[in-house]
């Protein structure tokens, strides 16, 4: 039918994405306002037309588009505040629709559906007067009385602003004890099927990080949604520094878990890595202070709960610092890779590195720091001025791995966010064993410049950021378009510059300025690379501790201000400081597995596709 004949109606529908326009929904997918032209004539003759697909919320949901309509399990009229609502589940989705009309208006009662991967729980709520007996079956009401109803409630998952998640609830009064018990056991079940959702797991608490309030969030924030989940947890409070590492390493019986979760910082979910890394090689019998062998995958999710003083590697990897929004994660079983940086002194592993290696200014704000810890989280904005005031410059020679054939740059401004195609796409990376044979062929054939580049000179700063390391005070982070699981790293090289310069590279941390768009600063996507200081002879654990010998080296080191430059800086690894200054770190791909999915794109009904029906 042409446009131009007259039209009877223009109303709007509520439908689920992923459908044309229906009068009841029954995808599991984002649902979007669709506006429907009904006109006259008859309605064989009427035909449906759709505009441009769009993405549906969270990763792996299809682009709307003509779909199969799932087969319902269980359909029946119940009471949702007063009201009477046709419900249905299927295996995809749970959805239930106001019956006293078809209009849906944004913020109002209407239609609603809550894919059943996002269902949290269900459990019964019984009424007030109506309550059942152990081998008695409750009479059927004849008459739908909400105080006397009996009831089931359903928990799922609410997006909220900002990345955050919320625990919602809606509860459904039945008519009678069958139907209610009817709807749990159908909604249990299809929950069973969902095989990649912890059923229980090793919780390690940190009281001590941040403002230590690490076991008063679990015990408030978290607990409750595990409950809610059916999840069992195995709760450890650690009572000293690297107590959890130990444990996982040698004492807890991983066969007995779905994963892994700390309650802390970014330092409390090292310990987590290190150790279950540390156990997954010593069981498969890998060296790991060998640079050469290839570290064996964990198979132990694990999950973060922010409770620390920046959380940079929760912010990430998750979009939000909150606690709700984490356990949601974990309850519904998401799996975000992540990359692992060894760093290796010779034939030595030192630590591994998950978000920020950083030598120049973080290793001196972060040994500053280190001393003032009776400051609390303000001794990092303290110890940072104070290092951007002294303004040291180190002098050394750098060495990487160019990550030749793989996608992406780290200029191009594509985000990591879920489901990023180019994590795919350069999934799985040319093994670094391959990689190695070709050094060593150039290496033979006269040098290794066409496959490690060298830089030497001086530096303020020198660091790999193997994510983008945003946090709340700097949303973009240190290199924006780092990726979580790519098989690189980024490699910045702030060469020597004035204090004016190098404050214009730190406040584009900020903002959406460009912060590589100067011309003392490098950025490479490195696969590994090695760093020496000038003076390689006198790398000892003593010399970077003492900063030099003699009363004349402590005067330099305590008084910036006569000239001389501190002969070399601290490695800082995930915020703790590495011995040595001579290094080689090499990156491996999806050694890790989080409880999350990756920062999602702003869903789809805010910028609605629109379906006509002509």
């Amino acid at each position: 039918m042409s446009e131009g004949k007259n039209v009877d109606a223009l109303f709007l529908l509520y439908v689920p994405h992923n459908r044309v326009a229906s009068p009841r929904p029954h995808r599991d997918d984002a649902t979007t306002h669709i506006r429907f032209r009904a006109a006259r004539g008859d309605a064989h003759n009427r035909r449906l037309r759709y505009a441009a697909p769009r993405p549906g919320l969270g990763s792996g949901t299809p682009r709307c588009g003509r779909m199969e309509r799932p087969p319902r399990l269980l359909s029946s009229p119940l009471w949702l505040h007063g009201r009477r609502c046709d419900v249905c589940v299927s295996g995809a989705a749970l959805t239930w629709t106001a019956a006293t009309g078809r209009t849906r208006i944004p913020g109002r009662a209407g239609s609603h559906c809550v894919p059943v991967c996002e269902i949290v729980g269900v459990q019964e709520a019984a009424g007030r007067s109506q309550k059942s007996e152990p081998g008695r079956w409750p009479r059927v009401l004849q008459k739908p009385d909400k105080s006397q109803q009996p009831a089931f409630t359903v928990s799922y998952v609410g997006r909220g602003r900002q990345h955050r998640w919320r625990c919602s609830e809606v509860t459904f009064h039945c008519a009678d004890w069958s139907t209610c018990h009817q709807w749990v056991q159908t909604i249990q079940e299809q929950l069973s099927l969902l095989t990649n959702r912890p059923k229980r797991l090793l919780v390690y608490v940190n009281p001590f990080g941040g403002k230590q309030r690490g076991r008063q969030i679990y015990e408030q924030k978290v607990a409750p949604v595990f409950s809610r989940a059916a999840i069992s947890a195995d709760v450890i409070v650690t009572e000293r520094a690297n107590h959890a590492r130990d444990h996982l390493k040698t004492e807890a019986e991983l066969k007995e878990y779905d994963g892994v979760v700390c309650v802390g910082g970014d330092g409390m979910f090292s310990e987590i890595v290190h150790g279950l890394i540390s156990r997954t090689q010593l069981d498969s019998g890998v060296d790991q202070d060998s640079p050469e062998e290839t570290l064996v995958p964990c198979s132990l999710r694990i999950g973060i709960i922010p409770a620390g003083s920046t959380d940079c590697i929760c912010y990430a990897t998750v979009g939000a610092n909150d606690p709700v929004t984490s356990a949601l994660h974990i309850v519904v079983g998401d799996c975000q890779p992540l990359d692992v940086c060894s760093v290796h002194h010779d034939d030595a592993l030192l630590r591994y590195s998950l978000s920020l290696l950083g030598y120049g200014f973080y290793g001196d704000v972060l040994t500053d720091s280190e001393k003032k810890r009776w400051m609390g989280p303000a001794r990092y904005d303290f110890s940072g001025l104070k290092t951007f005031l002294t303004h040291h410059q180190y002098e050394g020679t750098v060495s990487y791995l160019p990550a030749t054939g793989s996608v992406g740059s780290p200029r191009d401004r594509m985000k990591c966010r879920s489901g990023c195609h180019v994590c795919q796409h350069n999934s799985p990376l040319p093994s670094v064993d391959s990689l190695e044979d070709e050094t060593k062929a150039v290496l033979a054939n006269g040098g290794p410049r066409d496959v490690w580049q060298v830089v030497r000179g001086k530096f303020v700063a020198i660091n790999a950021a193997s994510m983008s390391c945003a946090c709340p005070r700097s949303p973009k982070g240190l290199s924006p378009s780092a990726h979580l699981s790519d098989g690189t790293t980024d490699l910045i090289l702030v060469r020597k510059c004035s204090r004016l310069d190098f404050l214009r590279h730190l406040l584009r941390h900020t903002n959406k300025d460009d912060q590589f768009d100067h011309p003392f600063v490098e950025v490479h996507r490195v696969r590994r690379f090695r760093f020496a200081p000038r003076h390689h002879d006198a790398d000892s654990e003593l010399d970077l501790r003492d900063g030099g010998k003699g009363l004349f080296g402590q005067i330099c080191r305590d008084h910036p201000a006569c000239g001389c430059a501190a002969p070399r800086s601290t490695w800082s690894c995930d915020g703790e400081t590495l011995p040595h200054t001579s290094i080689q770190v090499r990156v491996h791909s999806k050694i890790i597995q989080l409880f999350a999915r990756g920062i999602e794109e702003r869903p789809a009904f805010q910028d609605p596709g629109v379906l006509y029906a002509a």
